[in-house]
């Protein structure tokens, strides 16, 4: 054999082959490409003995000083091609997407109502609670647009349980790989409930695994101001709402919404898992979410007309959603009907500018953390994250919102536009 090899195998560990085509064969036997390419175990089954001095001990420890392992990731690739999207998960996904855009853009005056646990943790109870959540907004769907608040990933001030992604069994053994099938599997039985979901991006990877089955996106307080999230936002398919920050400043969420409309090219990974440039035309179906902060609530007349104020100077469209929960409850879930009826009364005296608002309900109220013995002995229906509403609070909110909108409307001489788009999507599912 001279030349080029076209094909040699190698073993880095027994029973793993590994091929390499096309490498010269002074660089495949050169030990520092075998040790930064083909792993370690190589030289022993090789009979190669590695030179030392290409890989300075300085520069390991600095580079690995922090790192305790590595474990491999499915590709979003196989997952989805484990757990595909239906065709009936599908057409919810895209009438809840349409749906929420014909708000947003304000071709629609109905409200958008993002309402769902804190976070999901059971999957048996989050269908459930989408299945009541469907009939309920089958009931009001000529006045609220309803998504499900379906999170799986929660940004922690400090520490403790990050989601059914990152901790799916909640004992700290981090199954990642499973918590992804598992969630996907989940995302996939909720949206064939016909019930659309929402949920945060709150990293840049996880979306290539489950962005295909959400119709409403949001951006947290943490992140709005990282440029990766906002590069991120620019290349989804569906709207996204940027929170203002944890101080309250609405001035990072608003320039988050005009950074997401522009064009980006980025550093990304690919369906297959491999990194890549990525390059987006940008998403003009941002808003903003008022959430409050650690200088108060944000959610009264007051602020609703400084954050009007705000948008137009920086020439952004009036969508404002604001969330009943965090900084606007001072973190009371029991405060939350009390944001919510303060929103449905501005809406009775004709506000134009909030289109939704976001909701933390589950079907017990409160929250409870994990048991001694396990996550087998936690309560059903109650949140392990921020305490929730019930599921009474909940239909009783949403009743009022519903008809908050029909006085709105009626004070504003009919129906919009929207509701002919609305009228057109009844007639094609009937």
């Amino acid at each position: 054999m001279r030349g080029t090899i076209s094909s040699f195998r190698l073993f880095s560990a027994p029973g793993v082959p590994l091929d390499v085509a096309g490498a010269c064969p002074r660089r495949l036997a050169h030990p520092d490409f075998l040790l930064r390419h083909l792993g370690d175990r190589t030289y022993e089954h090789l009979k190669l003995k590695p030179k030392q001095q290409h890989i300075p001990k300085a520069d390991s420890e600095l580079t690995f000083e922090s790192v305790l392992g590595q474990d491999p990731l499915i590709s979003p690739a196989l997952l989805i091609s484990e757990i595909p999207i239906t065709e009936a998960a599908l057409q919810t996904v895209v009438k809840g997407r349409r749906d929420a855009v014909s708000v947003i853009m304000g071709r629609s005056d109905r409200l958008l109502v993002v309402v769902g646990p804190c976070s999901l943790h059971d999957p048996a109870t989050a269908i459930e609670y989408a299945h009541r959540l469907k009939a309920l907004s089958d009931k009001l769907s000529d006045d609220l647009v309803v998504v499900m608040r379906a999170y799986l990933e929660k940004p922690r001030t400090t520490v403790g349980w990050k989601g059914l992604i990152n901790d799916p069994d909640i004992d700290e053994t981090f199954k990642i790989n499973k918590g992804l099938r598992v969630s996907r599997q989940l995302f996939h039985d909720l949206t064939s409930t016909g019930m659309p979901i929402a949920s945060e991006m709150l990293d840049t990877i996880s979306p290539q695994f489950l962005a295909d089955f959400i119709s409403v996106g949001a951006i947290g307080a943490r992140t709005t101001e990282s440029q990766l999230h906002r590069e991120l936002a620019s290349g989804l398919s569906f709207p996204v709402g940027f929170k203002n920050g944890t101080d309250g400043n609405l001035g990072v969420a608003i320039d988050a919404i005009g950074s997401a409309a522009a064009k980006h090219h980025f550093m990304g990974v690919t369906k297959q898992g491999l990194a890549a440039i990525t390059r987006t035309k940008g998403n003009e179906h941002g808003f903003v979410i008022l959430r409050g902060g650690t200088k108060g609530p944000n959610y009264d007349k007051e602020h609703i007309k400084e954050a009007k104020e705000t948008l137009i100077k920086k020439k952004q469209k009036m969508a404002i959603m604001v969330d009943c929960s965090h900084g606007n409850s001072n973190k009371d879930h029991r405060n939350q009907p009390k944001v919510a009826k303060v929103v449905a009364d501005q809406l009775r005296e004709g506000e134009t500018a909030i289109i939704g608002v976001m909701i933390e309900s589950n079907i017990n109220e409160g929250n409870q953390k994990v048991p001694a013995e396990g996550p087998a002995a936690l309560k059903k229906g109650v949140s392990i994250t921020d305490a929730c509403i019930d599921w009474e609070t909940t239909v009783t909110v949403l009743e009022d919102l519903a008809a908050a909108v029909r006085d709105r409307r009626k004070l504003l001489g009919g129906a919009t536009n929207g509701d002919a788009d609305h009228q057109v999507t009844q007639l094609e599912e009937d």
